[in-house]
């Protein structure tokens, strides 16, 4: 309330106020202060912005023009602003001409001859100044002592008492039933702050400021002040609407009374809105410090997972670089052997040349001569190559992962207005397998608010493993590829907009072929070869070998295929096996470290990799004769045969990687290859 008791010229409490027109009050000798005269015949401004803190009606410039000679107006000097920053004046003995401008509103009114006298004195709020100051002076005594009261200390804000010390914590506790009551300093405390009537106060009647000593009688409803008999006598209010003035005072406190409720009725819904803020700080923070943990929580199973997947990742690095490893050293070995062997030799031919016994080197020198052409053939381009290169054929592709965090962000789903997509619905009998092949079908109900960017297709590794992306984009079919044969693999699809990633679908089980069916690949063969029969004939128009791959490739499981020989003439050579994607297409299959080979004529067979002949067997092939293939992924080994009958031992072992069905051939010679067959029940144990 102070601030409703001050001045807002001078900043202290109201000392004689008087009422301006606007229902505004300010001190009798602050209003003498903000007096401004004004040329005669203008008429003062009636309504000024109330942005401004200083008197811009009043133009100093203009003003300046003015001499005290030709104006008769004195000087417009200013004093110093006020406490409440309002420019004050120094004050005039003359009234004619002079007005007063509200410091609050900035409205202006003129004075008549009456000067200050024309504003009525606000005697209620002078009383109401008067009982402040004697409240404020007198201390607070406790309401509980028996004798001699001392100071309050506190006063509780429900039971409406004022509490010494001793009294308060003999009378009201701080714990029990009572805890909860406020307690105030008795300064700040309602009861403390409200103005009581001292006792044997009489009222002053008031009296009207034209008519000194006459007292105040009737209400002007239309001019809205007090009027006295000799206000009436005098015909100003004859025509106005005059009422009582006891029966206007009980109106108007009684319309007070009841805006009084309203407006306590919003300060409670304010003070109890006020406690929900402050509820709700303490509520902002305990969410705030448990969204924090469970932020970290998720991060942190991230980086876990993110640890775990490098592990795995760091063993294939390991596996793969002793493999390499392996290989170098045995293939040092090997050449190690070799040129030992072929040093060897060609010390002892040295030694032989120097021999001067013509009949004793004849009887030797055709045994050389085809020991050195033999050994000359061993050192032929592949077997002077290294078998693995230093490079480790191992990518990873982060790009993606590495995406997807960066865009880790926050979902904001309890906005109506942007909603994930909802789970797609798996069409299953869209969805089927052919061979190692999956095709799968779905649709959604696209969101009208939110449509959908795209969907992310995922598929197990085939031994219920985790989960891995196979497609990602905009279209509801999908057919994968290069899956493992007699397999069953779990499919799942979701949807994504522009808020974030919908739910998953429910899981569908896709099994492949428990056998091959495949083809020649004519993308994959060699420019001189001739594919027919639907792609499962193939012959060759060169005297030189040829190689062609099939369509299937394997990285896993047990597979057997057969190629029958349609055409044999003048006892070629061809090979049987498997290879790489890369292989070398202008050679025999079996020349270069990526192809594993049978090469066979009519009388005897060999194995062969990487140039090396191994293995050599009885028995050939002729027209109508079959050779088959076992691919055993399971135990990495490759066993050929010939005409149902294996055909010498397990020919290769420790295969590992993806491998597909491969034939090296001449023009002397044609094949048909012969798939989805069951796997030879006699094979033998090594």
């Amino acid at each position: 309330m102070d601030e409703e008791l001050k001045c807002p010229v001078c900043g202290s409490l109201f000392k004689d106020p008087i009422l301006l027109p606007c229902s505004h009050n300010v001190c009798l000798a602050c209003a003498r202060n903000i007096i401004v005269q004004t040329p005669e015949g203008e008429t003062p401004p009636q309504n000024r912005a109330s942005g401004n803190s200083d008197y811009d009606y009043l133009d100093m410039d203009k003003m300046s023009m003015y001499s005290e000679t030709d104006s008769g107006y004195g000087s417009y000097t200013p004093c110093l602003k006020s406490p409440n920053g309002i420019r004050v004046f120094p004050p005039t003995l003359v009234h004619r001409h002079c007005s007063i401008t509200c410091p609050l509103c900035h409205r202006s009114v003129s004075l008549d001859e009456r000067g200050l006298r024309g504003f009525p004195r606000n005697r209620l709020l002078e009383a109401i100044v008067s009982r402040y100051q004697q409240n404020r002076s007198a201390n607070v005594k406790c309401q509980l002592c028996d004798r001699n009261p001392v100071d309050a200390t506190v006063m509780c804000e429900q039971c409406d008492v004022f509490y010494c010390t001793p009294c308060q914590q003999r009378c009201h506790p701080s714990r029990g039933p009572l805890a909860k009551h406020r307690l105030l300093p008795p300064t700040q405390s309602p009861a403390a702050g409200s103005l009581q009537m001292p006792a044997g106060t009489i009222r002053k009647q008031g009296t009207c400021a034209d008519h000194d000593m006459e007292n105040f009688s009737m209400y002007c409803v239309n001019c809205k002040t007090p009027v006295c008999m000799k206000c009436l006598e005098g015909g100003k209010h004859g025509s106005h609407d005059l009422k009582p003035l006891a029966a206007m005072w009980k109106q108007h406190k009684c319309q007070l009374s009841q805006a009084l409720n309203g407006v306590s009725d919003k300060a409670k819904d304010a003070k109890e809105f006020l406690m929900q803020l402050k509820n709700m700080l303490q509520q902002i923070q305990e969410n705030g410090v448990e969204f924090e943990a469970c932020l970290v929580a998720q991060c942190d199973a991230l980086i876990e997972a993110l640890t775990r997947q490098k592990a795995k990742l760091l063993t294939k690095v390991t596996k793969e670089r002793e493999y390499k490893l392996k290989v170098v050293r045995d293939q040092i070995t090997h050449c190690t052997m070799k040129l030992r062997q072929t040093t060897g030799m060609m010390e002892y031919c040295l030694e032989v040349i120097k021999e001067n016994d013509p009949s004793g080197f004849l009887q030797i020198s055709d045994a050389l001569i085809k020991r050195v052409t033999s050994s000359q053939d061993q050192w032929v381009k592949g077997a002077l190559e290294p078998k693995v290169g230093p490079e480790f054929d191992l990518t990873l592709n982060t790009d993606p992962l590495l995406q997807t965090i960066l865009q880790l962000d926050f979902v904001q789903s309890k906005v109506e207005s942007a909603t994930v997509p909802p789970a797609p619905l798996l069409q299953l009998e869209k969805c089927c397998t052919r061979n190692n092949s999956a095709t799968l079908a779905w649709r959604v109900t696209v969101p009208p608010n939110n449509p959908i960017e795209g969907y992310i297709l995922e598929l197990d590794d085939g031994n219920g493993g985790q989960y891995r992306e196979v497609y990602v984009g905009k279209e509801t079919v999908c057919t994968v590829d290069g899956l493992h044969f007699n397999s069953s693999y779990n499919a799942r699809v979701k949807a994504y907009n522009s808020t974030g990633v919908g739910p998953y679908s429910k899981t569908v089980v896709l099994k492949t072929s428990d056998v091959a069916w495949f083809t020649f690949d004519p993308t994959s063969a060699h420019r001189d070869i001739m594919l027919t029969n639907e792609n499962r004939t193939v012959s060759c128009n060169s005297y030189d070998d040829r190689v062609v791959l099939g369509t299937a490739a394997f990285s896993k499981g047990v597979h057997y295929w057969e190629l029958r020989v349609d055409r044999y003439d003048n006892h070629p050579d061809p090979a049987f096996g498997v290879a790489r994607i890369n292989t070398m297409k202008d050679m025999m299959l079996g020349k270069d470290d990526k192809a594993w080979a049978m090469y066979v004529d009519n009388n005897r067979s060999w194995f062969m990799h990487n140039n090396s002949h191994t293995n050599r067997a009885e028995g050939g092939i002729s027209k109508g004769a079959t050779v088959g293939i076992l691919l055993d992924l399971n135990k990495y080994t490759l066993t050929f045969f010939i005409n149902k009958e294996q055909h010498g031992p397990v020919a290769f072992e420790n295969l590992e990687g993806v491998f597909m069905p491969a034939v090296s051939i001449n023009r002397n010679v044609q094949v048909t290859l012969l798939t989805g067959m069951e796997v030879p029940k006699n094979i033998k144990q090594q």
